[in-house]
């Protein structure tokens, strides 16, 4: 049993992490121990920067105890980057939370400057003198690489600055450097989001938290309203909005809504989120209130206006969206499903469902593009079985139609047969040997339609096809 992680006062006694318990506990006999939970930390972490989305949509994990927020264009919107700072402290220790904060043109120097005691707001014009002054375990290398470096009198990174670079390098290795330019802003280092960043954005901040399900809608209303003229100007519409409420207490839920065709009024975009919060029942607990409401767009696409015919498709297909829509709200999206074609002339891969969302969407894609060549090819059963049967069949010359065949512990006599069509096996899927197909259309004396293959061909030492049932005609 080992410290993984102390607090402050447990820092003062003189412990330190990797220490043994036994140990701890003879240099600090009322050390409290709590067994260790790295998921809940992880979990905890990750709610957190869920959190501090309030500030900037750029948040990024740094290792398991940091968040790297990029607050490029965003302070002003706070007052400047000193009371962003003060009001992210002030509302972290209403949570319970002590946390250390550091701003700067680099991560890797507010890296350093959090956990060295540097400054809070570094200027760039003092990032080298502040950096100067702290430890080399403040560069993010290893111990081992740190260990070296006390060895031979590089204890700060002032000794390191003034060292010739290239024997640093021979000595102790590349990475040493690269952080070193990091942390001096010389070398970019780029913070990777945890989630993706929204195409457009509007927020709404309250000076009362909001409770009831009637506001958090009209409040939905009028952030979608206000994103209509931004959408317009792109000539687009929204296909997946996202509404993120922000409780007082730090939780933060994330509603989303799609749509079959691209979306930008206001009035329609409300009810969608009406029908979700019906779906969500109890699983929305607004506790003591929502202080922060936004509402982003995470896919837009160009919206094309047509005008309908006389036939009014577009009405048709306009009502089909609405309905599908709804429905997808309340209850998710994957209750819907509609069947697509596919780059494929395999029977059971011609087509595929995919959620009806994205099969309208992809359906009226489709259509506005230039048709391709119709492929010719025979009649298709009404029922296609997912995998083919196989059947006993007689055949009164080998490549002929079947005069009778066996399936499922029945005996079928053939009146009448139609084929074959054949069909070669795709290759770049299933192989070079992919056998290939002849297809029959056949009708017994009962009247029963029914539609069979026979896999492979009758070759000398090749092995014998084989006959399968593919599905059945009303």
């Amino acid at each position: 049993m080992r410290l993984v992680a102390l607090d402050e006062l447990a820092g003062l006694s003189g412990l330190r992490p990797g220490q043994g318990v036994a140990e701890a506990r003879a240099i600090c006999p009322t050390l409290d121990v709590v067994e260790a939970d790295p998921a809940a930390d992880l979990r905890f972490l990750e709610a957190l920067a869920d959190w501090c989305d309030r500030y900037t949509p750029l948040v990024a994990l740094d290792g398991l105890d940091g968040l790297l927020l990029d607050i490029s264009g965003c302070a002003h919107l706070f007052g400047g980057e000193r009371r962003l700072v003060d009001d992210l402290l002030d509302r972290l220790l209403h949570l319970g939370l002590d946390a250390r904060v550091a701003v700067s043109s680099a991560p890797g120097l507010s890296w350093a400057a959090c956990r060295f005691n540097g400054p809070v707001i570094v200027p760039e014009a003092e990032a080298e003198p502040v950096l100067a002054a702290m430890p080399v375990a403040a560069l993010r290398i290893g111990p081992d690489t740190v260990a070296a470096l006390y060895k031979v009198g590089l204890k700060r990174i002032g000794d390191i600055l003034l060292a010739p670079r290239a024997p640093l390098a021979r000595r102790f290795g590349a990475r040493l450097l690269l952080r070193l330019d990091q942390a001096l802003g010389r070398e970019g280092e780029p913070i990777s989001p945890r989630r993706p960043v929204a195409e457009l954005s509007v927020e709404r901040r309250l000076a009362e938290p909001v409770v009831s399900e009637e506001a958090i809608l009209h409040l939905a209303g009028q952030l979608a309203a206000s994103l209509k003229s931004a959408l317009e100007a792109r000539g687009q519409g929204g296909r997946l909005f996202e509404l993120l409420l922000f409780r007082v207490d730090g939780r933060v839920f994330r509603i989303r809504i799609g749509a079959a065709a691209p979306l930008r009024d206001a009035k329609r975009i409300e009810k969608l989120f009406c029908e979700r919060l019906k779906g969500l029942h109890d699983d929305l607990d607004a506790g003591y209130g929502f202080e922060l409401l936004r509402l982003n767009v995470l896919e837009a696409e160009a919206l094309v206006m047509e005008q309908a015919g006389f036939v009014q498709a577009a009405e048709s297909d306009a009502l089909l969206a609405g309905f599908v829509d709804q429905v997808t709200a309340r209850l998710g999206p994957d209750c819907l499903s509609l069947p697509v074609t596919t780059q494929s002339h395999w029977p059971e891969r011609e087509s595929i469902l995919v959620p009806a969302v994205d099969a309208i969407a992809w359906m009226s894609t489709r259509r506005r593009e230039e048709p391709g060549p119709v492929p010719i090819r025979g009649e298709r059963p009404v029922r296609l079985f997912r995998h083919p049967e196989p059947v006993e069949v007689m055949a009164d010359v080998p490549d002929g139609p079947p005069a009778s065949f066996r399936w499922r512990r029945t005996q079928h006599r053939v009146l009448r047969s139609e084929g074959p069509e054949r069909l070669a096996g795709e290759w770049w899927i299933d192989g070079e040997e992919a056998p290939a197909r002849d297809y029959f259309r056949i009708e017994d004396q009962i009247g029963h339609r029914f539609w069979l293959f026979r896999e492979g061909l009758y070759e000398r030492g090749a092995t014998l096809p084989r006959w399968f049932m593919h599905g059945v005609f009303a």
